[in-house]
């Protein structure tokens, strides 16, 4: 009998499932119990190819090959690709970084871009639109389903060191409000909602400073855009204030999240994250996707981003059934 339990209790660890809790208290509900018993699978977690980079130093010294070789090496499941980080968008290079990821047994998971569309000129929204438009069309040419977009933001801080300092807060430009950039982004973010449908690319609209600096703000343009194409890539490390709340508002809507670390100090700031709290509001929303690592501390990665997958796995994961 105990041979036959362990064989099952093998197969299941096999199969990728976890039963939590064992024993319980006498005082303990049926309903609890049945809880703490009950089979679970982890959500697949990625590691961001910025968590190898960071912006230190030039970016051919920190290639996506070895950003994928040593993703796999540490037990990730997937890696989340930095546009600006690649060494170039010739398809022969995509479809390179395509095979070495399959045989390395990593998920191509996630596609982190950068564009903006808080510009009074319609002439620099347009292009804006294109680009985004373009990278669309690399990340259905990668295989990845989600894309990380951004509002774009009013660039009258001096530089972004500025712009951290105070808190991702700056300024309208002169003339001009937020409404009108509200606008602007709506306007620009559903012209490219038909390539992503086309492509089957879900965009991922982050609170990444700018108009998307909240919670209300990242929510007012997905709910008025109103398209299934168009949810929500949820930063943990991007609320500097009433994190905890700003996190309920967007956790429905998330089709990404992106989990930050700073071990040995943040580059820009440090947060404690409580991700026990948050992987289990996750769990409240039903979030079965993946959670992309983005590091962003400085310690050596090597020695951070196992250590950070440990606290991912612990956090991340819903019931089964």
């Amino acid at each position: 009998m105990e041979r036959r339990k362990f064989i099952a209790a093998s197969a299941m660890a096999g199969a990728g499932i976890l039963t939590t809790g064992c024993e319980t208290s006498t005082g303990q509900s049926e309903e609890t119990r049945a809880e703490e018993s009950a089979p679970v699978r982890h959500n697949p977690i990625g590691v961001s190819t910025y968590s190898f980079w960071r912006f230190n130093g030039p970016k051919e010294e920190t290639p996506i090959e070895m950003c994928i070789d040593k993703a796999a090496a540490m037990g990730f499941d997937g890696l989340e690709l930095l546009l600006v980080q690649m060494e170039s968008e010739e398809n022969a290079y995509l479809q390179s970084l395509k095979k070495r990821a399959y045989d390395a047994g990593l998920d191509l998971m996630g596609f982190s871009t950068h564009q903006g569309f808080v510009y009074p000129e319609k002439e620099k929204r347009a292009e804006n639109v294109a680009k985004t438009i373009h990278q669309i069309e690399l990340a259905y040419s990668l295989g990845i389903p989600t894309m990380r977009i951004n509002t774009g933001r009013w660039g009258t801080s001096e530089s972004f060191d500025a712009l951290m300092a105070n808190k991702g807060i700056e300024p309208t430009l002169e003339g001009y409000t937020d409404d009108d950039g509200f606008k602007w982004v709506i306007d620009s973010i559903t012209e490219c909602m038909p390539v992503a449908e086309k492509c089957g690319v879900v965009l991922g609209l982050e609170n990444h400073w700018g108009l998307g600096r909240t919670a209300a703000g990242v929510k007012r343009i997905v709910d008025e855009i109103n398209n299934p194409w168009l949810q929500v890539t949820l930063d943990t490390g991007n609320f500097l204030e009433n994190r905890d709340a700003q996190f309920e508002v967007l956790a429905p809507q998330t089709c990404l999240v992106q989990a930050k670390t700073y071990y040995g100090g943040g580059k820009w700031y440090s947060l404690e994250i409580d991700y026990e709290k948050f992987g289990a509001l996750m769990r409240k929303v039903g979030y079965k996707g993946y959670i992309s690592l983005e590091f962003e501390g400085l310690e050596d990665p090597d020695i951070a981003l196992p250590k950070s997958l440990e606290v991912m796995r612990n956090a991340f994961y819903y019931p089964l059934g």
